[in-house]
């Protein structure tokens, strides 16, 4: 399996790190809001039932309230000790009075029924009855044996319409507010039942429940009172398919909730314990049914999240690109695409590893590489310097590049030492081993004789050359320590090499482009090798009376210089160099011998230069005889001087001033030759230059000077010459003519012209027009 790029990762990592925030909130936020739906909806039930408790109760209590008066009404209490026959009409006719006031709208009591077992007399709304003849007298009677004065019974309908037709029951069931009589004597043989058909309590249901809550409502012996299927009460709740009565029996608290199954559907149940007669108020509710506003949400939660999560991936995407940009421009710089390391199995990072490795293995190289030819460098470097090759600021700069400028800028007092091997019979090596010889005594040197004090030392025609410096100013100190510092070498070499070398000091110097001269005076000073013998230290000042050595450093850079302006045909420039090189050469202390070397020198390099340009001798030179021979007959600088400028460097000059004119002439004809076939086209100066294989600057001087108006100028020019041509001669639209002359609208062309002309094309065309038809009459009045 490939490894996976940097990018891919990348990409991957951050959509990841985008994408568990929002699967963490859209989670978090789905089951918050799902429970918040489910605890809102179960404070809502709750709310409800209570509410509803609160209305049953109310008109519970309000029946109980009414049935009271009526028991404990002078009526009745005359009555339970009547026999109520066809005598006690009276009697019959104000009891029946007490009842009606108790039947009420608001009450939704059906029928109120007043039960005397000793007089055997039942009375309710159809009329008075036997007891002993009523069919349902024995289940009536019965009630009598109920423990509590006054009770909450569910009864059949039919116990109470059992002489009418059923029909006229509203309810199979009634509930029946039961108050045994009399109530101020223990022997108790009558009752009072106010009777409420169980379907009227769902009257009070449908006018406050929503229409997902299915509200049941169960007596304390777990019958149904109330159940949106009316068949159902009088039933006990088991048959309903409810199997959560145990939870409600077992739990101690007068609310609650909990979840069951009915009908194998899952239900949320909120039950509320009524403290006046020990019902239950049940609250059931479809899980389904909540589950679809948590659904809702959950739908709209994992659109924004998807919307979510899209948004992450394009913005990973776009990302992990832009974080990767310079990843990719460091592959692209060190030559890698991504079908290298893919190919490889290696990732970008291991790729730019390996290359930077390499990298550092190449740094590592080189730098061994350099510090084996810095040395080689360095010693090239002062070994140009020890010769005079550089100027004074090269020959800083070249030693500064070396560390050593602020060490010189210490030194008040510098010498150069040079130092030779001196072969004898008796020793034991070889010429052969000079080389060797010498890179041994040049190591030897470098450990005896502190950095501070010296430069490296060098190695140049068979001989070590050292410069050695010192901050003391007393030149007699300095030249004891020097001699001490080359008797300690001479010493050290002896016994370490078993050889005998001879040492040259030159004369003490303060400046450093003296080097030179100093360098010479060491070699001067080991020639004398010859008269004093083999291992000896040689002073110069001891040879040549303390003065420096002959100086004949050329001015090479003015002399080339000057070379370059006679080429250049620049006659004032050369004028100059010429009078400054000579004053260089004669500034010398030298004998009118020594001045000799130089001024041949110079004579000789001019001669060179003329030859190699194609220049022959009889073109300056018109006499018999020899220039070297002139140039030594002359005595005087300024004989010299005028010399040189008068026959040889002016004629020179003229001869290249000629060939450069003839050489301008042909390219400003070229040029104009251009222009002409090219006026029509974004014809530049750089296209020109790049024809005729110029340099844009060099044509540029040139047109100028031969034609004394710039190319722009002069193109412009010819423009202008073309339109007032086309102006006079065509009918040409002055827009087709700015077109041509390649301006970018007619109106530039039309400003520019009326710059240039004092009028506009138009105003041009028109002169001219009339200025012909003028001529017309009077060219044919002459025929």
């Amino acid at each position: 399996m490939r490894p996976l790029s940097f990018l891919s990762k990348l990409t991957i990592f951050t959509f990841v790190i985008s994408t568990l925030p929002v699967l963490f909130i859209g989670s978090f936020s789905y089951l918050t809001s799902s429970r918040e739906i489910q605890k809102n909806v179960n404070q809502n039930k709750m709310e409800l039932i209570s509410q509803i408790n609160t209305n049953v109760e109310r008109k519970l209590t309000t029946v109980n309230q009414t049935l009271n008066q009526v028991v404990n009404s002078s009526v009745l209490k005359r009555a339970l000790n009547s026999p109520l026959n066809e005598n006690d009409f009276i009697l019959y006719n104000e009891l029946r009075n007490e009842i009606r006031n108790m039947q009420s709208f608001d009450t939704k009591l059906e029928d109120v029924i007043l039960l005397n077992q000793q007089q055997n007399w039942m009375v309710k709304n159809s009329g008075l009855y036997r007891l002993n003849e009523y069919k349902d007298h024995a289940q009536l009677t019965n009630l009598l044996n109920i423990s509590d004065n006054t009770s909450w019974v569910l009864n059949p309908s039919s116990w109470f319409y059992s002489e009418e037709s059923m029909n006229g029951a509203k309810c199979s069931y009634s509930i029946s507010l039961i108050k045994k009589l009399p109530t101020s004597k223990l022997h108790k043989y009558g009752l009072a039942m106010a009777n409420i058909p169980a379907c009227s309590l769902q009257d009070v249901i449908n006018s406050d429940a929503p229409p997902l809550d299915n509200i049941i409502v169960i007596d304390e012996k777990n019958r149904i009172l109330l159940h949106p299927d009316l068949e159902l009460i009088g039933k006990p709740i088991e048959e309903s398919g409810f199997s959560g009565v145990s939870l409600i029996s077992d739990d101690a608290r007068p609310s609650g909730q909990f979840e069951t199954q009915m009908n194998k559907e899952d239900y949320s149940v909120t039950y509320l314990r009524s403290q006046l007669n020990g019902w239950v108020y049940l609250s059931v509710t479809s899980i389904d049914s909540l589950t679809k506003e948590s659904n809702k949400i959950g739908i709209y939660t994992a659109m924004v999240c998807l919307l979510m999560l899209v948004l992450s991936i394009l913005l990973a995407w776009i990302g992990s690109r832009r974080m990767y940009t310079p990843i990719e421009r460091l592959l692209n710089q060190i030559g890698q695409r991504k079908t290298d390391f893919k190919s490889r199995h290696v990732s970008e990072f291991q790729m730019i590893g390996e290359q930077m490795h390499h990298l550092f293995q190449s740094k590592s190289q080189l730098e061994k590489e350099i510090r084996q030819h810095i040395r080689q460098v360095r010693t090239f470097s002062l070994i140009q310097a020890f010769q005079g090759n550089y100027r004074k600021r090269e020959l800083l700069e070249n030693l500064e590049q070396f560390g050593y400028r602020n060490q010189i800028e210490k030194w008040n007092t510098m010498a150069v030492i040079t130092l030779a091997i001196d072969f004898s019979d008796d020793t034991d090596y070889e010429k052969k081993d000079l080389n060797l010889l010498l890179f041994a005594a040049h190591n030897m040197i470098e450990e005896l004789v502190e950095p501070d004090h010296r430069l490296a030392p060098v190695i140049m025609d068979q001989v070590i050359v050292v410069l050695l410096g010192s901050e003391d100013d007393d030149a007699v100190a300095f030249h004891q320590r020097l001699y001490s510092l080359t008797e300690m070498l001479q010493q050290e070499i002896n016994r370490c090499l078993k050889l005998q070398v001879s040492i040259g000091l030159s004369l003490p110097f303060q400046s450093l482009h003296k080097i030179s001269i100093a360098y010479r005076e060491g070699l001067e000073a080991l020639k004398y090798r010859i008269k004093l013998g083999k291992g000896v230290i040689i002073q110069y000042e001891n040879i040549n009376s303390g003065k420096h050595y002959l100086n004949l450093n050329y001015p090479s850079h003015k002399e080339n210089d000057l070379m370059d302006a006679i080429k250049l045909a620049e006659t004032e420039k050369a004028k100059e160099l010429v009078s400054q090189l000579f004053t260089t050469i004669f500034a010398q202390e030298l004998t009118p011998q020594e001045y000799q070397i130089p001024l041949t020198r110079l004579l000789n390099n001019l001669l060179i230069m003329m030859q190699e340009s194609g220049i022959s001798m009889n073109q300056i030179y018109h006499a018999n005889g020899s220039l070297y021979e002139e140039l030594l007959e002359l005595h005087t600088v300024a004989e010299i001087e005028d010399w040189f400028w008068s026959m040889v460097i002016y004629p020179m000059i003229k001869i290249f001033n000629s060939r450069q004119n003839a050489q301008y002439h042909n390219i400003s004809e070229k040029i104009i030759d251009l222009v002409q076939h090219g006026y029509d086209t974004d014809l530049t100066l750089e296209e020109c230059a790049s024809r005729l294989h110029y340099n844009a600057n060099y044509i540029s001087s040139i047109f100028k000077k031969e034609t004394q108006y710039y190319f722009s100028e002069y193109l412009t020019m010819y423009r202008f010459k073309m339109a007032k041509k086309w102006l006079e001669e065509t009918d040409m639209p002055i827009k087709d003519i700015a077109a041509k002359l390649r301006y970018n609208n007619s109106q530039n062309f039309i400003r520019s012209f009326r710059k240039q002309e004092g009028m506009t094309p138009g105003q041009y065309r028109d002169s001219h027009t009339a200025s012909k038809s003028n001529q017309k009459p009077g060219t044919s009045a002459q025929g």
